[in-house]
């Protein structure tokens, strides 16, 4: 038995009775209505909780929790010193007030963390940051972090008049940013606080910009990198005046050649602001400013060439070892920063082909890459897709193909072993799937973008290798956890133009594939989903595969056409035409389709053209019907396109011999 400060004996290991009666007595003087008597309770009860007694006691932590006066709580969170109360003694009862909750909120169950009496602390226990030693604040951080990562918590935590507390110890204890991303994360999901997340954004992050000013500030540029995917996207804030200082942070953190630590956060958060802010972003992370810190040899040279290379000396320094590192725990960090490299690599040729179209006279982007560079940039990427394309086939092989090129029939089998039901012809046991391989999508949607823009044959050649990968992972997305099918559209598009591409593409069963999603997209999505991003997004897929198609038919090694093949004339003749209020994508897609039946049955043989030739008049019908869709559009520029290519659709039904 021990006495404690209040001449109280506290039970050590005695018997249940004992420990019971202490129990009681703490609560009777928790309940009590004098201040003395509540806080010698609440040091009992701390030397209790600290002693283990109750830990599995469910029953008594309630009771002992509901005896507790929030309000005495609040003001011991809030004392302060005074003529009666020294300093000493006024953190004594900040400590004591924030020991006690911080036991309990890992004793508490679930639906006690979410009551009022735990997270009406919220803000009284932020202001304690303010007053409190290292090791009290780290009790205050791990409480609001269990506090935040309840709904309740979140919302109560986004109401807190004043987070700056949280802000200015954040470069000394990480926890904090934590806290706040995932109060801003939670929040975000619910449509009534979105607005206030997006006001809180805006208030705290020049805040935490400020204070991690005079650091290397990879902590801060690390978590809104990693902060950013995971905000519902109406949540941040569409214009922050903070988002040109927060790439300055990240452009002077490329160019001091931090450790792997630094690299992986610039480059989560360059491709996170790259998806996040489409048009604003690029013109911030790739234009040619540079910070006054920058070294020399950023000086000398564009800061996008420097920064771009960085990404694809990455690149290509990880794949030799990738394959190796599959089964192991740091794989899915390496997955997600070679991810983000291709998605800045693929921003980056978007921005490069966008303002290589503008007027150096007219663009406000101080963007000037000597022709050297780029040619040499021009090498790089190329280098690094082809080994882009080497490292998909190696790991679509080993988890899946077995053989490059196998078709999908010949894989059927599978044998037993002592390590599971596997593939005959696959090497290699993987824990994850390929096809929800993050880096796999960021790979593919890279090389697409490439080899359409840069119309390099070698490469095109070399991605024609991948057109069972292509199919199997297009095959896949309808029901998998990532959707691969317009990336592999974009690829297809430039792969096509070479023989070798659309060799493989018909061995694979290609346009069936394609087809099969075109003739969804046309016959249940539009008709389905009401006007919105997905319906354009299914259009916009639609017209890419139209487009593949039709690369397929117009191809000079295309010397006779499947019988199979004349049934996207029969789909066409069956559309109903959009109206004028129709997204413009669904227009072109109904015009696309009329070029697909037009070209298939141009290159059709005779005999196969008589057969259709009932269909001239519903493809007519239909063509004219969008003449007059296309004249009823808002924009007459757009309608003034759609109709030279309907005028076109118009020629080739004129031409069409069905004599």
């Amino acid at each position: 038995m021990a006495e404690d400060s209040s001449g109280m004996v506290v039970s050590q290991g005695g018997s249940t009775g004992d420990s019971a009666s202490v129990l009681e007595r703490i609560q009777e003087l928790l309940k009590s209505k004098d201040d003395t008597s509540r806080f010698v309770g609440l040091a009992l009860l701390k030397t209790a909780l600290d002693n283990g007694q109750l830990a599995q006691n469910p029953e008594p932590i309630r009771k002992l929790w509901e005896s507790i006066s929030p309000k005495f709580i609040d003001r011991l969170l809030r004392a302060q010193p005074s003529d009666k109360v020294t300093k000493p003694e006024a953190q004594n009862m900040v400590d004591l007030a924030i020991s006690v909750l911080h036991t309990f909120t890992t004793l508490l169950p679930e639906e006690g963390l979410r009551d009022t009496r735990v997270i009406g602390r919220t803000s009284h226990l932020v202001n304690a940051l303010l007053k409190s030693s290292q090791d009290t604040t780290i009790l205050v951080l791990q409480t609001l972090m269990t506090i935040v990562s309840q709904p309740e918590g979140s919302l109560e935590m986004l109401r807190v008049e004043d987070l700056s507390p949280l802000t200015e110890i954040a470069p000394q204890n990480p926890s904090a940013l934590d806290i706040l991303g995932f109060t801003w994360t939670n929040a975000s999901v619910i449509s009534n606080e979105i607005s206030d997340v997006r006001e809180s954004l805006n208030k705290y992050m020049p805040k935490l910009l400020t204070t991690f000013k005079d650091t290397d500030a990879v902590t801060l540029i690390s978590f809104f990198g990693s902060l950013v995917p995971k905000l519902a996207p109406e949540a941040l804030p569409p214009d922050p005046k903070w988002l040109a200082t927060l790439t300055t942070s990240l452009r002077k953190l490329v160019s001091s050649r931090p450790t792997s630590t630094g690299r992986a956060a610039y480059t989560l958060l360059a491709a996170s602001l790259l998806q996040a802010y489409p048009e604003k972003a690029p013109n911030l992370v790739f234009s040619d400013r540079s910070p006054k810190s920058f070294s020399k040899d950023f000086e000398s040279k564009p800061f996008s060439y420097l920064f771009i290379n960085l990404l694809l000396i990455d690149l290509r320094s990880s794949f030799p070892t990738l394959l190796s590192k599959l089964n192991s725990a740091e794989y899915p960090g390496i997955s997600q920063r070679l991810s983000a490299a291709f998605d800045i690599i693929s921003g980056f040729i978007g921005f490069l082909v966008r303002r290589l179209d503008e007027d150096d006279d007219t663009s406000s982007i101080d963007f000037k890459m000597p022709p050297d560079l780029l040619l040499k940039l021009r090498k790089d990427i190329s280098e690094t897709v082809s080994l882009t394309i080497e490292y998909l086939r190696d790991r679509w092989d080993s988890s899946v193909a077995g053989a490059s090129g196998l078709h999908p029939d010949a894989r059927a089998g599978t044998a037993v072993t002592s390590e599971g039901t596997r593939l005959t012809l696959t090497w290699e046991s993987m824990k994850d799937n390929v096809t929800e391989d993050p880096l796999i999508l960021a790979g593919i949607r890279a090389l697409a973008i490439w080899t359409r823009e840069d119309e390099n044959e070698n490469l095109r050649t070399e991605s024609a290798g991948l057109m069972d990968l292509f199919i199997e992972l297009y095959k896949s997305s309808h029901t998998g956890a990532v959707d691969f099918r317009y990336p592999i559209l974009l690829a297809l598009e430039g792969i096509l133009d070479t023989e070798d591409g659309v060799d493989g593409f018909l061995s694979q069963g290609g346009w069936d594939v394609l087809f099969a999603d075109l003739e969804t997209i046309l016959n249940h999505t539009l008709k389905d989903i009401t006007p919105g991003a997905s319906l354009s997004a299914s259009a916009a897929r639609g017209l890419e595969a139209v487009r593949v198609l039709l690369a397929v038919v117009d191809h000079s090694s295309t010397t006779y056409l499947k019988e199979d093949w004349m049934n996207a004339v029969t789909t066409t003749t069956a559309l109903k035409a959009p109206s004028s209020s129709s997204p413009p994508i669904v227009i072109e897609l109904n015009i696309a389709m009329l070029q697909l039946s037009t070209a298939l049955l141009s290159k059709a043989a005779g005999r196969a053209q008589k057969r259709y030739v009932t269909a001239n008049p519903a493809l007519s019908g239909l063509r004219n019907q969008l003449y007059t869709v296309a004249e009823g559009m808002d924009d007459k520029e757009e309608a003034a396109e759609f109709i030279g290519l309907l005028q076109d659709v118009q020629l080739d039904l004129e031409n069409l011999n069905f004599s």
